[in-house]
């Protein structure tokens, strides 16, 4: 039974974007990375899953930093503000015991 090799997910996807872009055949890219071909077949399926898959997941995530970064920018306005309030509380605290 031949022995597993474990490649790391940068070594996949660098092998799925060459077999995309370089007009190659899946083979010889195989062959050149030492791979074998139904390994690399299922890597570029799965890389069309998640493609498939992440521009709904994207479109949510970008609405929610959008929603973030209002939430943020609004509660700096809020925290600025009582700070105001608690500086003129102050003031008038001292002023009235005058």
């Amino acid at each position: 039974m031949p022995k597993q090799k474990n490649f790391t997910k940068e070594f996949e996807t660098e092998a799925v974007r060459l077999a995309q872009t370089s007009g190659r055949t899946q083979r010889e890219i195989a062959q050149d990375l030492g791979v074998g071909l139904s390994t690399l077949v299922r890597w570029i399926g799965r890389s069309r899953d998640r493609a498939m898959d992440a521009p709904a997941v994207s479109a949510a995530t970008e609405d929610m930093a959008v929603e973030l970064k209002r939430l943020r920018r609004e509660n700096e306005i809020l925290r600025q503000e009582r700070e105001i309030l608690k500086r003129a509380a102050t003031f008038f605290a001292k002023e009235g015991s005058r």
